[in-house]
């Protein structure tokens, strides 16, 4: 990974309350654990800001990034919409990371 320039790859979902369990194991154990198969990103963090609103952060450069979202953004992707094809909300954003501060 090029540590010159990485990226936090950023999804936001809100769900619907009746889809919430299902959508927590379906992420858990298919979704993040695939999209870290393809071996585009270093890491990932799947948490909740409040019920029914979820952060999936992939930590990435741009190179891997491009590839993934060439090569296995859109099964990946196709394969949500299938198994909610209503009642989650996504949205997705690049962030660059221009610092990183730890103890």
């Amino acid at each position: 990974m090029n540590r010159k320039s990485p990226i936090i790859y950023e999804i936001t979902a809100n769900v619907r309350e009746d889809l919430i369990a299902t959508f927590e194991r379906y992420m858990n154990a298919q979704h993040i654990p695939d999209v870290m198969a393809t071996g585009a990103f270093e890491s990932s963090m799947f948490t909740r800001s409040q019920t029914g609103r979820y952060r999936i952060s992939y930590l990435t450069d741009r190179v891997s990034l491009d590839g993934y979202l060439r090569d296995n953004a859109p099964r990946l992707r196709a394969h949500v919409v299938e198994t909610f094809p209503d009642g989650v909300e996504l949205s997705r954003e690049e962030w660059e990371m221009i610092g990183d501060f730890k103890k």
